[in-house]
């Protein structure tokens, strides 16, 4: 009995989660937005299948508190090894404080998270270890503050499942991941939102008299702290019955398919459907957002991408000319904003190189971007196709045999590869590329001696280089011709490259050094082309990836997506600012216009040269889709909401007409159901050939 007495901060834990969940769904049942009547039968399959549900999703969630409670003991504290275990803690102490730790490297807050963690840490074991005298007080205050947090994060766990359910009738899913991501934007609509100090005073008030009444029962865990032998049972029972849950929950899942939808949301576990939209990265397009009937969506879809055919953009592209297999050579750029550019009114001359070549190419000076993250304009570039809500396609499990840039190549009998200087298992870029046929050469493929500076992003751009030259020799002597999507790393936090190239100290982490640094490699790697063979022969396309910078005052601000683009082909493609209104998704089927391809395209994206392009862009968030065209941009949000801005230009003296970048977003009185309808027609498509499947690749 002592022994399972001991056990009774796991038992009142659970007691609370579980009491919690089925009071939610209780009162989740009644709730305005539940929308259905429920018979007798089901109910009781919501409230005791997702009781057992609860069960055992509250196992791997207490795997902390596991952890925690087993290496407590007093041998650790015994000397010699207590103060070799200090110094350790010292020793890491110190070295995150030296700033040249992988945590300081890596950028943003990270280090200085880590140094607080291990300085508590540290101090908390030395109180142990030079106060015995105090040592089961102390233990018995970071109990109960384990214990407190424990309770806090579950009783904030069931309101935030209501404030979810009240905002979208549904258990976590996309959103609520995104949440974390979007932090400041969140929390600020919180703030507006709800009585948020009353909220969480009331909600620490709880949970510490809920806390007391716990540790005053589970206590005894302190005061007589297991054994080995017991600490090895508890560890058995607790794998044991780990064990069982990693089986049950999932299985569990699958007995959700009543025909009632809300059912469903209410016998699930919104923890686990937390883990599971975490996993799955998807919105369901069709669920949230505002739809129209199938035919009707891709009747719209026609009159703005002529000649697509069967509920798909399926079509026949034919040019009039012989086609021309020149290689091409795409460059995207990480984090490059169109404001970093001379054209676009920047005076810091960051950027000289790309200034001057700009001069000399097709440069399209009113591209948007298709979001605000590396992996939405490799999406952009590569399968040309709206940005679809939740996260972008390359993050998906289905993410493989999509109809892409790469495959258009692969079909004219070109070489396909994606150069990237850091290791392309980040942001899942490594299993998108190859599952679509290209071949990858990252950081991976470097030996030691091609690497002159790296840092937690990868080799320098200046590295990538010297290898991307290296491979294109190579490919030039096969006989055939390769296309190579070139991603650079050297502008991202931390902003450190190899000291004295640029006038600005690789060691300063500085933005403005990032930028000038990567131009300064670009510059490098276009001298080092124009010595080769193959340089005549080869189309350069040099794009962002998207802007440096999201954050606004509005949902979409449309500065934020304004990106450099340009076409560079010395004696084919002749210099010219191109001023249309365009989307990163047109930029490469605009390409394949210039080189006269025939082909079936499935692509969203259009050659914007093409007499029958009508001008519009695409951008979005992972939940707000939006639609610029017309002078308006139109935001389609979850809730089936439709929002819509008139763009009102703010011209900055000195600028050309057609590199203003800032604009007054001013909301509309009148909708525009045209363009709502415009902009449904965009992104209900995306999603459907998506979910679908009729976006994959074609054979060859």
């Amino acid at each position: 009995m002592s022994f399972f007495r001991k056990l009774n901060s796991f038992f009142y834990l659970a007691f609370l989660y579980l009491l919690l969940s089925l009071g939610l769904r209780i009162l989740l049942l009644f709730h305005p937005i539940t929308q259905s009547s429920f018979s007798g039968i089901e109910i009781t399959k919501i409230l005791s299948l997702g009781l057992v549900s609860d069960i055992f999703v509250f196992i791997p969630i207490s795997s902390f508190l596991w952890l925690y409670l087993i290496f407590i003991s007093n041998a650790k504290y015994q000397k010699p090894f207590g103060y070799i275990y200090l110094g350790l803690l010292v020793a890491l102490f110190l070295y995150i404080l030296s700033g040249k730790s992988i945590l300081t490297e890596y950028g943003g807050g990270l280090a200085k998270v880590g140094l607080i963690f291990i300085g508590i840490k540290t101090f908390l074991f030395s109180l142990l270890l030079f106060l015995p005298g105090k040592r089961d007080k102390i233990r018995y205050g970071l109990f109960a503050f384990v214990m407190f947090l424990y309770v806090v994060l579950i009783l904030q766990n069931a309101i935030s499942e209501y404030f979810f359910w009240n905002e979208f009738g549904v258990k976590y899913n996309f959103i609520a991941v995104n949440y974390l991501v979007y932090t400041n934007e969140v929390i600020g609509n919180i703030m507006e939102s709800y009585p948020v100090i009353p909220i969480f005073t009331t909600l620490f008030l709880i949970a510490g008299i809920i806390t007391y009444f716990i540790i005053k029962r589970s206590k005894i865990y302190i005061e007589k702290i297991p054994s080995v032998f017991e600490k090895i049972q508890i560890t058995f029972i607790y794998f044991l019955l780990f064990s069982i849950s990693l089986w049950a929950v999932p299985n569990l899942a699958k007995a959700e398919n009543a025909t009632n939808v809300f059912t469903n949301e209410l016998q699930a576990n919104g923890i686990y459907r937390f883990y599971l939209a975490y996993e799955n990265s998807e919105l369901d397009y069709f669920k949230f957002y505002k739809t129209l009937p199938e035919n009707k969506v891709y009747e719209l879809l026609a009159r703005q991408i002529p000649h697509i055919i069967n509920f798909s953009t399926a079509r026949q592209i034919q040019s009039k000319s012989a086609e021309i297999h020149k290689n091409v050579v795409l460059i995207t750029i990480e984090s490059y904003s169109a404001d970093f550019m001379k054209m676009y009114g920047n005076d810091k001359n960051i950027t000289p190189f790309l200034d001057d070549l700009a001069t000399k190419s097709l440069v399209f000076t009113n591209l948007y971007a298709s979001g605000n993250r590396t992996v939405r304009g490799l999406e952009a570039v590569t399968l040309c196709l709206p940005p679809t809500a939740g996260e972008s396609v390359v993050k998906r499990k289905d993410n493989k045999h999509k109809f892409s840039t790469g495959s258009v190549f692969k079909s004219k009998g070109y070489q396909v590869k994606y150069l990237y200087g850091g290791d392309a298992f980040f942001d899942n870029m490594e299993d998108f590329f190859s599952g679509n046929n290209y071949n990858i050469v990252d950081k991976k493929s470097f030996q030691p001696e091609e690497i002159t500076f790296s840092n937690i992003w990868g080799v320098c751009d200046e590295d990538m280089v010297n290898k991307a030259i290296q491979i294109m020799n190579t490919e030039a002597q096969s006989g055939k011709p390769f296309f190579n999507h070139w991603m650079t790393v050297s502008n991202h936090r931390p902003f450190t490259y190899p000291n004295n190239k640029i006038d600005i100290p690789g060691d300063a982490k500085s933005r403005d050094g990032g930028v000038k640094y990567t131009d300064y490699a670009l510059k490098k790697f276009f001298s080092m082309a124009q010595k080769q063979p193959w340089f005549k022969n080869t189309v350069f396309v040099i794009v962002a990836d998207h802007c440096a910078s999201s954050a606004g005052k509005t949902k979409l601000p449309l500065d934020k997506y304004r990106i450099p683009a340009m076409i560079y082909a010395p004696g084919f493609v002749k210099p010219k600012h191109y001023i249309q209104l365009m989307s990163q998704i047109d930029l490469m089927p605009t390409l394949f216009g210039l080189l006269n391809f025939n082909y079936q395209s499935k692509f969203f994206g259009q050659d914007v040269l093409n007499k029958d392009y009508k001008p519009r862009a695409l951008i979005a968030t992972y939940q707000d889709l939006g639609l610029i065209k017309d002078n308006v941009l139109t935001i389609l949000s979850p809730k089936q909401q439709v929002k819509q801005y008139e763009l009102i230009l703010k011209p900055k003296e000195g600028i050309e007409a057609d590199c203003q970048l800032y604009y007054d977003e001013k909301p509309m009185k009148k909708e525009r159901i045209d363009l709502v309808n415009d902009a449904i027609s965009f992104y209900q498509t995306a999603s459907d050939v998506l979910k679908k499947k009729k976006y994959e690749r074609q054979k060859f």
